[in-house]
């Protein structure tokens, strides 16, 4: 089992900055695949950046340049800072973890975070 615990969240004035923190505990393998999703009232929830322990990263195209995704393996925590924030940002920021075991794929996911855009 693993467990995702978001932080970081909160109402930031356009062209702000915001740095989300997701802390993993559990049963961690030093082999993942993580990332941020994040959903919109009344839209389906969409992907933002991905990191895997080999550091290889992939971002939307509506956030790349203006977020990074980054990970502190010594801290078992995973970071996304989000710069020159916009309106259309506004949504749930939720964190996800992926481990394979054998054949078995696992899929976990935090609470979320509240990130509102607003002046």
């Amino acid at each position: 089992q693993v467990q995702l615990v978001e932080s970081g969240g909160g109402l930031v004035q356009p062209g702000g900055s915001l740095r989300l923190s997701c802390v993993a505990s559990g049963s961690l393998s030093s082999i993942y695949y993580m990332g941020w999703y994040r959903q919109a009232p009344g839209k389906q929830r969409e992907l933002v950046a991905t990191i895997t322990s080999g550091g290889s990263t992939n971002y939307a195209d509506s956030v790349k340049g203006r977020f990074t995704i980054s990970t502190d393996d010594a801290k078992n925590t995973m970071y996304l800072q989000m710069n020159s924030l916009k309106p259309e940002d506004t949504a749930v920021y939720s964190c996800h973890r992926r481990i394979l075991s054998g054949t078995v794929i696992y899929d976990y996911w935090g609470q979320g975070t509240q990130v509102t855009v607003s002046s």
